[in-house]
């Protein structure tokens, strides 16, 4: 169980917040990567959409893919990790191609492949992403209910790790919604993943959200494991009625990376910088956690970000 961070979230919508938005990053900060952006093809986004609409919080940036990328470039992000996931077995090739053809058009965009886990050819669809160019790859435990520590996610974690891809999975129990077609606190715990760590020391793996809810076992593991890495993606917003956020100054600054959900946000592109700079870190953490540590784990090489 979580000692913090205990929530009943997504019982029902919550709120579209109206809050003004900055034209750019401040110039004071070094650079950012944003290190969790969702790219659907735009068949994919309009259900995404009406699902967050329906149990979830309104999208307040209703954008297709390009216009995601332009969005975030012009607005001072100068690099990107594009994320996507596939809801059922058949559709990954499809998907992972869409990607590939986006990092073709835009180098300052590192995209992830996605698997359904269990499919058929599971590990030989993994491959190809990679030979096509994506840099790791993008799981969803709420959407996809695999056995995190079942035989199919293991044929994954071999691939990943074999051809040291990083491997980012949301495995936190949180946000929960009974529209889910799994419960992710049966599915998702952090001692599942340690297990992960434990049995493929050498593939990195980064948990979204700061794990949420299970804040104090992940800051623990991160400790512990070096091959764990977490993100910061809508924890710093302090939008999800959550009892406890932890504070970064408390966690390993070399293991924690910034990222947004863009632009699946109820609430201003930059909230999460504002609050990140209000925490006063440290120049060099701050450094470390908006852009340095996703260079390290998904490998993006400095001229091109």
């Amino acid at each position: 169980m979580a000692e913090h961070g205990k929530t009943g979230l997504l019982n029902e919508p919550l709120p579209l917040i109206n809050e003004p938005e900055g034209e750019y990053v401040p110039d004071s900060l070094p650079f950012i990567v944003d290190a969790h952006v969702h790219l659907f093809p735009g068949y994919l986004f309009a259900p995404i959409r009406q699902w967050f609409e329906k149990f979830g919080w309104p999208i307040r940036y209703q954008l297709s893919s390009e216009e995601i990328i332009d969005f975030l470039f012009s607005h001072g992000i100068v690099h990107m990790v594009a994320l996507h996931y596939a809801h059922k077995p058949g559709i990954a090739r499809q998907l992972n191609s869409y990607m590939a053809d986006i990092c073709r058009s835009h180098p300052q965009v590192t995209a992830m492949a996605t698997v359904y886990p269990g499919e058929n050819d599971a590990a030989a669809i993994i491959e190809q992403a990679f030979q096509d160019g994506l840099g790791g790859v993008k799981l969803h435990n709420h959407v996809q209910c695999f056995e995190i520590n079942g035989a199919a996610m293991d044929e994954i974690y071999r691939v990943c790790s074999d051809r040291r891809k990083p491997l980012i999975m949301h495995v936190g129990r949180e946000p929960k919604s009974p529209a889910y077609p799994c419960d992710p606190h049966e599915l998702c715990r952090a001692d599942k993943v340690e297990r992960v760590l434990q049995k493929f020391p050498q593939l990195k793996v980064c948990v979204p959200h700061l794990g949420a809810d299970e804040f104090d076992a992940y800051q623990r593991m991160l400790d512990k494991y070096d091959n764990l890495w977490l993100d910061t993606t809508m924890t710093l917003a302090q939008y999800l009625p959550m009892d406890y956020y932890p504070k970064l100054a408390d966690m390993r600054a070399d293991r924690i990376m910034f990222g947004t959900d863009f632009p699946n946000l109820p609430y201003a592109w930059d909230r999460e910088i504002k609050q990140l700079i209000r925490q006063n870190l440290p120049e060099n953490t701050l450094a470390k956690i908006l852009g340095q540590n996703a260079l390290e784990f998904y490998d993006i090489s400095s001229g091109n970000s």
